[in-house]
Order: structure tokens, then C-alpha cells, then sequence
């Protein structure tokens, strides 16, 4: 279900269980979680608030939220962390947001790709199925050399072809390759 302005301020005034002091609109909301993600050395606090983050970026309302305080690259940096889970919940907040074009630009400018690339090798299911759709909304003609590496189709391939161990890894990987086959020839 996406959101309107009324639905949202109905939401903001029931959100969930946290500590996060919400004020009018959205944007306060936003802040107050990416201000104390920045301010916790607690990992479990950390990665609470990312996958709170990340839930909020598949609806589109909150995309100029989302890029106003530089959440992308907040999802960007979870994804270079040695801890699995801020991987997970980056790459996860990447993918939902990543079908806007301008989301996707600013991921592609910051440096993404190879990092979204990266979670493909990851042992986390969630975090191979997120990059796999990541990178099906990143692929474009203006990038389709830096993802369509022999390596990445291949490994991509992999997944199409594993479809019997995982119906996600197998289906996601179809569609990429689908969607995106025309250009690898």
C-alpha cells in the first residue's frame, strides 16, 4: 500500500516501537532514525533502525525523504560492513528503492554497482535475493558493462539455473537475465 499525505500522518503518529521522538511529517521521522543510527555504537540498535529504514523505502512517497538525507548512501556503506545483517537490510533498502530512476542514479553515482555486485557472493539468502533485484532495476545502458561482466552473468546464470534449490534465487535470476539478456550479446 503506498502512501498519501494524510496516511502518512496518520502513521507517523502510530509508528512502531521506538525510541525515536517523532515530530510533524516525515522527513522528522527520517532524521531522527538516521541521526540515531549515527550516534549508536550498538550494533542490534543499528541494525533495528536500517531495517526500519529500509522498510520505509519501497514506497515512493518516501523517496525525497530518502534522498534529502542521504539514506541511499547510509544503505550504500551498511552493505561494506563486516556484520551480515546491516548487509542484509542495506542491500534490502537499495533494492526498494532503487526501481526510481533517480534513486538508481544516485546509486550508480555513488559508487553501487560493484558493491550491490558484491552481495551476489553473499551467504545470506535475503541478501543475494535483494541484490539480484537490485540490480535488475540498476541495469541500464549507461551501465550494463560494469554489471554485465562475464563473471556476474555467470554467476547470475548459477542462479537461474538453481532454481530447484531456491524458487527466489532461480526466478529473480531469469528475469534479470530476461530483461537484460539483449545486451550481453
Amino acid at each position: 500500500m503506498f502512501t498519501n499525505d494524510r496516511r502518512q500522518r496518520r502513521a507517523d503518529r502510530k509508528i512502531w516501537n521506538s525510541k525515536a521522538s517523532i515530530s510533524s511529517g516525515s522527513v522528522n521521522l527520517f532524521q531522527e532514525l538516521v541521526t540515531q543510527f549515527q550516534n549508536s555504537n550498538n550494533e542490534e540498535t543499528k541494525e533495528r533502525l536500517v531495517a526500519n529504514l529500509a522498510d520505509f523505502a519501497y514506497d515512493p512517497y518516501n523517496y525525497t525523504f530518502l534522498r534529502q538525507l542521504n539514506v541511499l548512501e547510509l544503505f550504500l556503506d551498511c552493505i561494506t560492513e563486516p556484520n551480515e545483517k546491516l548487509v542484509e537490510f542495506g542491500i534490502g533498502g537499495l533494492c526498494n528503492s532503487c526501481a526510481d530512476p533517480e534513486n538508481a542514479t544516485i546509486i550508480t553515482q555513488c559508487g553501487g554497482i560493484p558493491l550491490v555486485v558484491q552481495c551476489l557472493s553473499s551467504p545470506v539468502r535475503n541478501t543475494v535475493n535483494y541484490a539480484l533485484g537490485a540490480l535488475y532495476y540498476l541495469c541500464n545502458k549507461s551501465n550494463s558493462e560494469e554489471i554485465l561482466k562475464p563473471e556476474v552473468v555467470d554467476l547470475i546464470n548459477r542462479y537461474a539455473a538453481a532454481e530447484a534449490v531456491s524458487v527466489s534465487f532461480g526466478n529473480l535470476a531469469k528475469a534479470f537475465l530476461e530483461k537484460h539478456a539483449s545486451e550481453i550479446d
